[in-house]
């Protein structure tokens, strides 16, 4: 059981810490527009910062 629960939370670690990225430091908690295109516009452009904000420091070495 020890084993299997180790290997969940790693899993949901790796998946679980953009989201508080992008709610955290970009203060994303609700949607801001109307209609779907611009919220999920907004969700991509969000987790693409997600992304250069977990490499950051490799990009800077």
């Amino acid at each position: 059981d020890e084993r299997a629960n180790r290997i969940i939370a790693m899993v949901r670690a790796k998946v679980e810490h953009p989201f508080r990225v992008i709610k955290r430091q970009f203060g994303h908690v609700k949607t801001r527009y109307r209609g779907l295109a611009k919220n999920r516009a907004q969700i991509f452009t969000l987790f693409a910062l997600c992304n250069l904000f977990l490499v950051r420091r490799r990009l800077m070495a």
